[in-house]
């Protein structure tokens, strides 16, 4: 990013805050959503063109917005839980691209994170049906388990990962995010 798109950045965010300095400004922001232009056409509040995930961010204190801001800016707030809000995100789309193209999906870092998994769940992702004894929280651990493992799952366990992204996962991301996507 050069410098003036740090700049630019820089004054729209102290603009918008209470603060007037970076180090205090950039405490006061939460990502409160985000949006796929699958175009990449969009700009970023820096000014930086051809930007792919456009986050809304908004001042705690004062209600004020920005958007759209793309990742990398918000990288730059050093704010390690912004960071993981943005990554989760972009990840979410990534899957629901793979998922809607039938793609092969394993239960791996291509894909998934742990942070994703407990974000899927804490979002209702996990729907409770037969086949998880009514309760969704057991297709949950059982995915972070397979997750973490360090040996290939079994073929019965890649069939049940299978379906739980098929049964619970897809519908899910289709209904967040199909209205999230800008041709």
């Amino acid at each position: 990013m050069s410098s003036s798109y740090v700049q630019n950045l820089i004054e729209a965010v102290i603009s918008n805050s209470n603060s007037e300095s970076w180090t205090s400004a950039v405490l006061e922001w939460e990502v409160e959503d985000v949006v796929e232009d699958e175009t990449a056409q969009s700009s970023c509040v820096c000014g930086k063109e051809n930007i792919r995930y456009l986050f809304t961010i908004v001042n705690a204190e004062n209600g004020n917005t920005l958007f759209p801001i793309g990742s990398s800016c918000i990288q730059k707030f050093n704010r390690e839980d912004l960071n993981e809000v943005t990554s989760v995100k972009e990840k979410l789309f990534r899957l629901f691209h793979a998922v809607k193209e039938n793609e092969f999906i394993s239960l791996d870092g291509d894909f998934f994170s742990r942070k994703l998994l407990k974000h899927l769940f804490d979002e209702g992702a996990f729907i409770p049906n037969k086949h998880n004894n009514h309760d969704g929280e057991n297709d949950f651990d059982f995915m972070l388990k397979m997750f973490n493992m360090r040996k290939e799952p079994s073929d019965k366990q890649k069939a049940k990962i299978r379906a739980i992204i098929v049964i619970s996962i897809k519908p899910f991301l289709e209904e967040q995010l199909n209205s999230k996507i800008i041709t």
